[in-house]
């Protein structure tokens, strides 16, 4: 199953604000004469459609001292504040951004105000104050039902002016957004939405109740819109100023669907909810919950043996919603079932899922880190180089799966080995995990970079997991390295943050 996160071009979806009976003679033309006209409903919604130009750099993780440029184009809508709102994805790693708006052909310089890659959202504003003019902001909804109508908004691919497409709520449960790869709410619609389509608004009663997201190859009429609620959460987040994201409990769970484990734990028929396995070292949730613990409600709502909860009537989805609905230091009201007493629990919530893994999400908006010594290439491990380098490398991809410690929050990878006289034999060296330094191990990068450039020591010794090992003559290597960067075209034998 292929995913498709759009990018290249937006769109958007509206919802008639009258309603029209089928007996009612005209009532179509009625609803045009009304909502078309100038100053109309549907006509101030046009106004605050926006299409965006980006051109945006793509650094390249399997030669981290390189990028290209390319560029595309998305949508976003105007609210309050003179700002934009879009897609983290429309924006992502811009160096240049221009609006145009509805009617229109010039465009105007934009900048970006704040992003969450988490929530694949972002907001921008334009610096000519005057764009703002004449143009009515949108305002947002509360979360859609299920069956109600919803019209999508943009500028997608076919050609250059808006388009407007209409369709129903289909679905509204927790999914993973392509853009981040976490998981969230959000709102399934059959509207056609295609590239150019992201961050177009989706407009039910002429408020926004989301903004496009994606849509999915190889299926019909199936596409994801952000809601409503998830982006309050972003502005909420952002009023002070600063991005704090959605937070993690850090637990490690497990579901008690099955009857042997429920049995295991005395569980009746009554009792229901996910059983606590583990934590990330650095959580607040070490403080809080023990192993074997059995988490039976989360804010006053019961959580399922499969880790749901049912947010409205007869919907469910996981209990992750109630979590979501926080901000950065405010707590969340477990309830739980420890060796068989019942008890109320808060989880003070401190941290993203990014504190919670040993290779970060996919990273944006920065270069990759990086150094070269002596011809050796090292980096970090990283979801954007576990993306170019395809299929395979199995230990790795196990590597990103497992948690940080306090030992280890990080992975070093010798990525390559640019030939010279000093890395005779280590050529084919590629995508090698680095476990120690001369016997010791090292935290992160930035430390194993440190230790290296400053050794004293004639040779250092690399280490994998396995004890295979690979020496550098230090000197050698710092007498080569600005001859080795000219012969291979490199400018700068490691990224800034180093």
């Amino acid at each position: 199953m292929i995913w498709r996160s759009y990018a290249l071009w937006c769109m958007i979806v509206l919802l008639s604000a009258v309603t029209s009976h089928a007996d009612m003679p005209g009532s179509d033309q009625m609803y045009h004469a009304e909502t078309d006209r100038p100053g109309g409903i549907n006509e101030k919604i046009k106004e605050s459609i926006v299409k965006i130009y980006t051109v945006a750099k793509s650094p390249d993780f399997k030669r981290p001292w390189n990028s290209s440029i390319y560029r595309i184009s998305g949508s976003g809508a105007v609210i309050s504040g003179n700002r934009i709102l879009t897609n983290a994805h429309v924006v992502a790693n811009h160096t240049f951004l221009e609006v145009r708006r509805y009617g229109e052909t010039k465009r105007y310089e934009a900048r970006v105000l704040y992003v969450s890659h988490q929530a694949d959202l972002a907001l921008i504003t334009v610096k000519e104050k005057g764009f703002f003019d004449g143009i009515t902001p949108l305002e947002f909804g509360e979360l859609p039902k299920i069956e109600q109508k919803v019209a999508v908004f943009g500028y997608p691919t076919g050609g250059n002016t808006l388009s407007i497409t209409t369709g129903v709520v289909s679905r509204i449960e927790h999914h993973r957004y392509v853009h981040s790869n976490e998981k969230f709410l959000a709102i399934q619609v059959d509207a056609a939405i295609n590239p150019g389509n992201s961050g177009g608004p989706a407009i039910s009663d002429g408020k926004i109740v989301g903004v496009v997201m994606q849509s999915r190859n190889h299926a019909q009429n199936i596409g994801y819109l952000v809601p409503s609620m998830v982006i309050e959460h972003f502005l909420t987040d952002i009023a002070d100023g600063r991005y704090d994201g959605f937070m993690h409990t850090g637990l490690t769970l497990e579901k008690l669907e099955n009857p042997s484990l429920r049995k295991l734990y005395h569980m009746d028929e009554n009792t229901t909810g996910e059983l606590v396995v583990d934590w990330v070292y650095n959580s607040t949730a070490k403080d809080v919950f023990q192993k074997e613990d059995i988490i039976t409600a989360v804010d006053g709502h019961k959580i399922e043996n499969d880790g749901t909860v049912e947010f409205r009537y007869h919907e469910y989805t996981s209990w992750k919603y109630y979590v979501d609905q926080h901000q950065k230091g405010e707590a969340v009201e477990f309830e739980i079932v420890r060796g068989g007493k019942k008890m109320t629990l808060a989880l003070p919530l401190e941290h993203r899922v990014d504190d919670m893994l040993l290779v970060k999400t996919r990273r944006y908006d920065i270069m990759p880190s990086y150094f070269i010594y002596g011809g050796y290439v090292f980096t970090k491990l990283t979801s954007n180089l576990l993306s170019q380098i395809g299929s395979g490398a199995m230990e790795l991809r196990y590597l990103a799966m497992q948690v940080p410690t306090a030992e280890r929050k990080e992975v070093v990878v010798l990525l390559k080995v640019l030939a010279s006289t000093l890395s005779v034999g280590n050529y084919s060296i590629a995508l090698w995990v680095v476990d120690r330094l001369d016997g010791e191990k090292f935290p992160d990068l930035k430390t194993f970079y440190a230790r290296l450039i400053a050794s004293k020591k004639p040779i250092s010794l690399l280490e994998d997991k396995d004890g295979i090992k690979l020496a550098i003559d230090n000197e050698m290597a710092k007498k080569l390295n600005d001859a080795i960067l000219k012969r291979y075209a490199i400018a700068k034998a490691k990224s800034d943050d180093l």
